[in-house]
């Protein structure tokens, strides 16, 4: 039978995550030490799992308002106010989704219609394309350079825009490549987006994990901003929550009211013990989130320095948990250095193909990893890298 008629066509052109190719064949082998996937390693602090039980075991096991309950909406509109400087209104303009990613993708289908061409800030997380384009839109890349620490410049902003540009998908700070946008940096393309009269998509999942000293700054919190912006965070990386599956949405009431109406149809309301669990993440997990960055911190400055000491230009990151080091000295492509290095060495990277062709010519390597595995890593990593000059 001929499936491939019957099957979405947009979604057929969709090729498979990148990172998850070299996560599942670090699966299938032995003393691998996978540096891949961006998952922290630390636990679910121990009273947010606990709040979690509690209702479990009162039996609060019922669904919950579609947008998420009351209480934690309004806890989320609190810490926007309080973290970032933003005023939301909990009631009207949060919604709460199974994770960062169903926000993003709901966001997406609340307002891209087809042949709406949407700007993504590349390298960049996996999914943002494909939903564009499985929505009939043009997803538009923006290249991003090393040089200017992978923040996304103004004349790069303006040359992407055209008549049909609709929304620019700002994913700071930034998974692949931990790089950050600062206030000022954001201030130098506020105008541009107001004068070209478009949305942004600000993915702030990594918001907390921002190591500069002005701390992480929300491009809603500037003056005009806020109405043409829908932000998107979650749980699961500040408060090391993956499998909770927790994520919200802020933004203008009414797009917020048409991204709660596609949840409704597609999950009818996120997870009840999670939601109760997130209540007290925000309340009282402040001290977990400082010290969790803390260590991060500490990785971020080692695992730069052991690529550094390996021969490897590397940029440092000021955000998220991730590194970005380059290999084109090595004469390889990106596909080719993850391939040969997880069956030389059982070390699992991503290549930075993954995340848009200017990702060619680097790895990605997550940091949020014990620092044994990651001193271990670098150690192979090196092995690898001297054994492919001697082939020279």
């Amino acid at each position: 039978m001929n499936y491939d008629k019957y099957l979405n066509k947009n979604l057929l052109q969709v090729k498979p995550s990148g990172i998850r190719k070299f996560f599942a064949i670090a699966e299938e082998m032995d003393n691998v030490i996978s540096l891949g996937v961006g998952e922290p390693d630390f636990k679910t602090p121990w009273h947010i799992r606990q709040k979690g039980i509690e209702y479990l075991e009162k039996g609060v096991t019922r669904y919950t308002a579609n947008a998420g309950l009351l209480e934690l909406r309004l806890e989320i509109a609190d810490y926007y106010k309080r973290r970032y400087g933003v005023s939301y209104d909990g009631k009207t303009q949060a919604l709460v989704t199974v994770g960062g990613s169903e926000g993003i993708d709901m966001a997406i289908r609340a307002v891209v219609n087809p042949g709406d061409e949407v700007l993504v800030v590349e390298p960049a997380f996996v999914c943002y394309k494909p939903i564009v384009e499985v929505c009939g839109g043009v997803a538009t890349p923006i290249v991003t350079k090393q040089e200017n620490e992978f923040r996304l410049m103004p004349e790069e902003l303006i040359a992407a825009i055209t008549d049909k540009t609709k929304m620019l998908i700002l994913p700071y700070p930034n998974n692949p490549t931990g790089g950050i946008m600062t206030k000022d940096d954001l201030l130098n393309i506020r105008d541009i987006i107001i004068d070209n009269d478009l949305l942004v998509l600000s993915d702030e999942i990594y918001s907390e994990l921002t190591y500069s000293e002005e701390g992480h700054t929300s491009i809603a919190s500037l003056d005009g901003m806020q109405e043409r912006t829908i932000v998107i965070n979650g749980f699961s990386k500040t408060y090391s929550m993956t499998g909770w599956r927790l994520g919200y949405a802020l933004g203008p009431e009414l797009i917020i009211k048409q991204m709660t109406k596609l949840h409704q149809f597609a999950i009818m309301s996120s997870p009840t013990n999670s939601q109760y669990a997130a209540i007290d993440a925000l309340k009282n997990g402040d001290y977990d989130v400082k010290k969790m960055k803390q260590d991060y911190d500490m990785r971020r400055r080692f695992t730069v320095k052991g690529f550094r000491d390996i021969g490897l230009e590397c940029f440092e990151p000021k955000g998220a948990f991730y590194v970005f080091p380059c290999i084109k000295s090595t004469g390889l492509s990106s596909e080719e250095f993850a391939e040969r290095l997880i069956k030389a060495k059982r070390v699992a990277v991503v290549p930075g193909n993954a995340f848009g062709d200017c990702g060619e010519g680097f790895i990605r390597v997550s940091y949020c990893y014990s620092i044994d595995n990651i001193k271990e890593a670098i150690r192979r990593i090196g092995e690898f890298v001297e054994e492919l000059k001697n082939e020279n």
